[in-house]
């Protein structure tokens, strides 16, 4: 079973190489559900790792959907990532009202292309995940990170289970949210082919003058080598 590990750093990316993951997520911000990271960490985790490095293009945190401005962002970022030697592109797009916005998610596969694309957690916002199954089988999307629409992915594992069933060899669906050493055999038994998870521990700095923000956090070596376990 495949283990994606996502990295916010490149302490995190070089803690998933190490420990075993079998591929990096990389992303800025995990506090806000990730946005797109610099063109410098993507060139540095690349250069510095040995497992594939897919890239997520999420141009700011609150919802997915974009405006002119930032979907020429998101284009342009695709671009210069591929450029650069990533794996595969991690985005969306969705409608006001929610649903897939089918002609800009199109538009980004194809600019994606020949790399495997990725449809990350906005899936979980869709109003009817299995119409938006299908439309995502038909736009040619290689697997779909979800929670199952719920708050975790243990939460959602009866939605994922029906949206795999319906997947067969369409896509993959890869089950990611509150995913642990503890949870990650069920997955495994349900015969899910790959999950996805941060594997994230505080790192315990010096307090700062000022509120900065949240606490920093990094992939951790140990539990990431936990999953690994689980997963054999």
């Amino acid at each position: 079973m495949l283990l994606e590990i996502c990295a916010n750093s490149i302490q995190s990316a070089l803690n998933a190489d190490a420990a075993g993951a079998d591929r990096i997520e990389l992303c800025s911000e995990l506090s806000v559900g990730g946005i797109t990271p610099s063109l410098g960490l993507v060139e540095n985790v690349i250069r510095s790792v040995a497992i594939p490095v897919f890239v997520l293009v999420r141009p700011r945190s609150g919802d997915f959907c974009y405006s002119p401005e930032e979907f020429e962002i998101m284009k342009r970022d695709i671009d210069l990532f591929k450029g650069a030697g990533c794996s595969g592109i991690v985005s969306g797009v969705l409608q006001e009202n929610h649903r897939i916005d089918v002609a800009r998610t199109q538009e980004l596969i194809s600019l994606s292309a020949p790399l495997p694309f990725t449809f990350h957690r906005a899936f979980d916002c869709v109003p009817n995940p299995m119409t938006a199954l299908e439309q995502l089988i038909g736009l040619g999307v290689h697997r779909i990170l979800s929670s199952g629409s719920a708050a975790t992915a243990e939460e959602g594992m009866e939605v994922l289970r029906r949206l795999q069933e319906r997947a067969i060899t369409n896509l993959i669906i890869m089950p990611g949210g509150g995913i642990n050493p503890h949870n990650a055999g069920k997955f495994k038994t349900a015969g899910f082919r790959e999950i996805h998870s941060s594997a994230s521990a505080l790192i315990s700095n010096q307090p700062l003058k000022f509120d900065f923000g949240p606490l920093q956090t990094r992939s951790d070596i140990q539990t990431i080598k936990a999953l690994k376990k689980t997963l054999q």
